[in-house]
């Protein structure tokens, strides 16, 4: 029962416009960098903190690119359809 409505909760995310959970990939991304930083500015480890920021970078500018390409790409395709008619 539980797999069932968590498997019907994920393919509503996933077809609806409310979901957005292709860019959470480069949000979780860009958390996983920022913990990196505080762990190696915690631990006094410079190349931590700094792979932590790359890694954070990373992570914000593939957030704007999924989202861009999942949500604004087809946002603007239904625009121009309507613009059409």
């Amino acid at each position: 029962m539980l797999r069932r409505v968590l498997g019907e909760s994920t393919r509503r995310a996933h077809t609806d416009e409310s979901g957005h959970v292709t860019s959470a990939l480069g949000a979780l991304v860009a958390g996983a960098g920022a913990v990196l930083v505080g762990v190696g500015a915690a631990n006094d480890t410079g190349w931590l903190a700094v792979t932590g920021g790359i890694v954070a970078g990373v992570g914000i500018l593939g957030w704007e690119v999924l989202r861009h390409y999942s949500i604004d790409q087809k946002l603007m395709g239904r625009l121009d359809r309507l613009e059409q008619k």
